[in-house]
């Protein structure tokens, strides 16, 4: 896959079969979009392109309204290119861009530099200034120049449709189990490992202290987690949360790795959760906090299987 940040990075091309959207998190619904474009690129012979953007449009429509993101830039390309996507048209989102009359996007982009033959979009794709083109808007568009549109149904897992303000709320629930039914994998954080305080070494469980790349945190408690480590996996215990017990004012997100010992600061680590164990507690004494941690080892491995 191809990533690229204009319409005119995509050449040699007889046109295009397209999507567009945010795709934060490329949850089932997206996934299903994904695998719709590319069996139409397959079954027409045309390249396939996401059209997608950076940062997400709403932190520079309404910045005190942009949502946490899922996942990173980096994830999201990666998840994207595992769907055999030709091309990823990562474009800058700006104030200017925003103000775009949707005509103009279909006309001059879509149509004049882009060659699309065909455009997949979610059943509630709007674009263009103030959200003003719809799905309607864009078949009639297509109709004039030449093009096709298809549309996704919603998708609905037990019931619900999946979309990515659901998962979002899910995570800061902290209900990581029911967020992965829907994102189709389990929830994970990544980032490097960073010097914190030994607080769990001084305890007899030492804890990775983790500098997250990813804005969305779940809910502050105790998880049942995996750590991979240089494509290592390794049963954790995942705490997000501020340590009550010792009055610490930051969130952080540590994981006690099970059966593992190392040194590892400075190294890149996945953490992803599983289940949830419990709320995060302020314990009247170490050794309360101690025989709990104990408890919650044996929770998580019985959760791990």
């Amino acid at each position: 896959m191809k990533v690229v940040r204009t319409p005119d990075q995509i050449e040699g091309t007889n046109g295009v079969v397209l999507t567009l959207g945010n795709f934060d998190g490329i949850h089932l619904g997206h996934q299903k979009i994904l695998k719709t474009l590319k069996e139409r690129a397959e079954k027409t012979g045309l390249p396939s392109v996401v059209y997608t953007f950076e940062p997400h449009p709403r932190k520079v429509v309404s910045p005190e309204k942009g949502p946490p993101l899922i996942i990173t830039q980096e994830e999201k390309i990666a998840l994207i290119e595992e769907f055999g996507i030709d091309y990823l048209l990562l474009a800058r989102f700006t104030k200017e861009f925003a103000a775009t009359h949707p005509r103009e996007f279909v006309e001059d982009v879509l149509a004049k530099r882009l060659r699309v033959r065909e455009v997949w979009v979610g059943h509630d794709y709007s674009f263009g200034r103030g959200r003003e083109g719809s799905v309607e808007y864009l078949k009639e568009m297509a109709e004039r120049l030449g093009f096709r549109v298809g549309v996704i149904p919603a998708f609905k897992k037990e019931g619900v449709i999946v979309s990515s303000s659901l998962i979002r709320r899910l995570v800061k629930e902290g209900d990581v189990k029911r967020a992965a039914t829907f994102l189709g994998r389990p929830f994970s954080l990544t980032g490097k490992v960073v010097k914190g305080e030994d607080r769990g070494t001084e305890l007899g469980f030492p804890t990775a202290n983790i500098e997250v790349r990813e804005e969305l945190l779940p809910k502050e408690g105790v998880y049942a987690g995996l750590s991979t480590i240089e494509g290592r996996r390794y049963q954790s215990v995942v705490n997000v949360g501020k340590a009550p017990t010792f009055d610490r004012k930051k969130t952080i997100v540590e994981t006690h790795i099970l059966d593992f010992s190392g040194i590892i600061y400075g190294k890149d680590i996945r953490v992803t959760f599983v289940d949830r164990i419990r709320d995060e507690k302020k314990f009247p004494t170490v050794e309360e906090l101690t025989e709990q941690i104990k408890k919650d080892i044996t929770m998580a491995r019985r959760l791990l299987g």
